[in-house]
């Protein structure tokens, strides 16, 4: 028996499991970061819209932060293994990527691109072939987006703001145009791109409350 040939395995069996552990620890710290992030965040729905900006200023440096964590996975991740270990913190940039979002468009009313989310993240273009933010974690994280504004334009009215709705609805209708134009491969994508339908629905009910109760100010654009 080749004893060497196993003594070589069990090496790189101990090497991965060494590796795995080490990618473990830093997505659970990413995980802690975007808990951080979505729990402010979530105050959105009770705070003032005069006071909105404050919050986003404060949410940015936690959701900066994170560029501390893939710097290291990028240290830890072997060439040309990007895929191998991606599943691993497909979930944090997810959600990582909905903070961005979210902070975007509350601050510029605007949808966020996937380069300046991964600029956002430090993620860096050399670190492709180890660590990168893929075109489908980037649309989970914009459904997941939708999501979240949906239950917004409920609160927004709750709040008194009733131009919120409506600013929601437009910025939706043309998010799911642009997904519309997509030709999505990805069947859990897919289900999930399906289900933006109802999140429409939701915002399309609040606006038309709103409107027929002419709540609205005259310089929101009507539908």
């Amino acid at each position: 028996m080749d004893h060497e040939n196993f003594e070589s395995i069990r090496e790189m069996i101990d090497y991965e499991t060494q590796l795995r552990e080490k990618i473990k620890d830093q997505v659970t710290e990413l995980d802690k970061k975007t808990r951080i992030v979505v729990g402010m965040l979530n105050r959105i729905h009770s705070t003032p819209p005069n006071d909105v900006p404050v919050l986003m200023e404060n949410v940015q440096p936690v959701l900066f932060g994170c560029q501390a964590v893939t710097a290291v996975l990028a240290e830890l991740i072997p060439p040309n293994e990007f895929w191998r270990w991606k599943d691993m913190w497909s979930n944090s940039l997810r959600t990582a990527v909905f903070a961005a979002a979210l902070v975007e468009y509350l601050l510029y009313r605007r949808l966020i691109v996937i380069d300046r989310v991964s600029e956002i993240l430090g993620i860096k273009q050399d670190w492709r072939d180890r660590i990168s933010l893929p075109p489908e974690d980037y649309l989970h994280g914009l459904i997941n987006l939708v999501n979240e504004l949906s239950r917004l334009a409920v609160n927004a009215v709750t709040m008194g703001n009733f131009d919120e709705p409506i600013k929601i609805s437009l910025f939706v209708k043309d998010l799911y145009a642009g997904f519309s134009m997509l030709n999505l491969k990805n069947d859990t994508l897919r289900r999930r791109f399906d289900s933006l339908k109802y999140d429409m629905k939701k915002i399309e009910e609040v606006v038309y409350d709103v409107s027929l109760r002419r709540l609205t100010s005259a310089s929101v654009p009507a539908q």
